[in-house]
């Protein structure tokens, strides 16, 4: 087993050198001046200048050698367009908003997902088994920022608040006012995949010869439920949820946009369309560790929760 932890965190290098490598080269490589970019116009001096500070007069081969050795410093770099920001303020300030944006939706689509999913197996071919599989397709079918525009135009400016985020001192009622929406719009997506391999998943435990001995023994129908059906169904889940917390942590900037939330993936975005190298390559490396090391979390909890897995890997 140490063994295979050992493997995984290999890869898990290699792989965030490798994202890292290609992103700074292809980064480069794009036509234009970040010095010089839309409406920031500077004068010729202080460009250069600009350009010598920051080492974009030098090959890029020596700039890349360069920002590999300030990384494992754990020097991310300094924002081009905002000079003397840097990017570790940058990110120590603007994960918690998209880390509590993407913790509570996973754990709002996890929790009425497995519930929505166990319901629909339990009354298969009903109205509530039909109505899962409707709003699955949906869930899965419909963007986020649709669903967003939606619950705002139906749910806020009342009770619920149009935009705006947690600020310091704020109740939790107000919390909860000011989170609903965003949280809600983020999690429908991952209540449709939980409930639809959910679902899947039951059926598929149902149908295995043990549950008909379980009943044979007497054993009640919740008693079946809670001791086999969702023991031996919930593992596969794993498989999914945690590529589900990275990818709503990283992947949140629609929804943080619409909802004016001054999170890491808003900021991602207004870095790109400003040709702010450090802060793109700073973003990039940190949503692409946040997802590699949820892969190996999850690979490494598949081993530990399934006996089956853990005696192949001691093989």
């Amino acid at each position: 087993m140490v063994k295979y932890i050992l493997k995984k965190l290999l890869y898990m290098i290699v792989t965030l050198w490798i994202i890292m490598t290609a992103t700074f080269f292809m980064m480069n490589m794009i036509p234009g001046d970040p010095m010089q970019n839309g409406t920031k116009v500077l004068p010729e001096a202080v460009a250069k200048n600009l350009e010598k500070k920051w080492g974009l007069d030098k090959p890029i081969t020596e700039r890349y050698a360069r920002y590999i050795k300030n990384f494992l410093k754990g020097d991310l770099g300094e924002s081009y367009t905002t000079p003397g920001l840097t990017a570790n303020e940058v990110i120590a300030s603007r994960l918690p908003a998209s880390l509590r944006l993407g913790l509570q939706a996973v754990i709002v689509g996890l929790v009425l997902g497995l519930l929505i999913g166990i319901l629909a197996a339990l009354r298969r071919n009903t109205w509530v088994d039909f109505l899962a599989i409707f709003l699955a397709i949906v869930g899965v079918s419909v963007p986020s920022f649709v669903f967003a525009a939606l619950l705002q135009k139906s749910l806020g400016g009342s009770f619920f608040p149009i935009v705006g985020w947690v600020t310091k001192g704020m109740g939790l009622p107000e919390q909860f006012r000011v989170t609903a929406l965003p949280t809600l719009s983020a999690a429908i997506g991952g209540m449709a995949t939980y409930s639809r391999f959910m679902r899947s998943s039951v059926l598929d435990v149902l149908s295995n010869d043990y549950i008909l001995t379980a009943r044979s023994k007497g054993l009640s129908e919740g008693e079946i439920l809670r001791r086999h059906v969702l023991r031996n169904s919930i593992t596969p889940i794993i498989s999914i949820v945690a590529p589900q917390v990275a990818g709503i942590v990283t992947g949140s900037f629609v929804i943080e946009r619409i909802f004016s939330i001054p999170g890491l993936g808003r900021y991602y975005v207004d870095s790109v369309n400003g040709r702010d190298y450090p802060m793109i390559m700073a973003t990039t490396i940190f949503f692409s560790a946040i997802f590699i090391v949820s892969i190996v979390v999850m690979d490494i909890l598949y081993a530990l929760v399934d006996p089956r897995v853990r005696r192949n890997l001691i093989k």
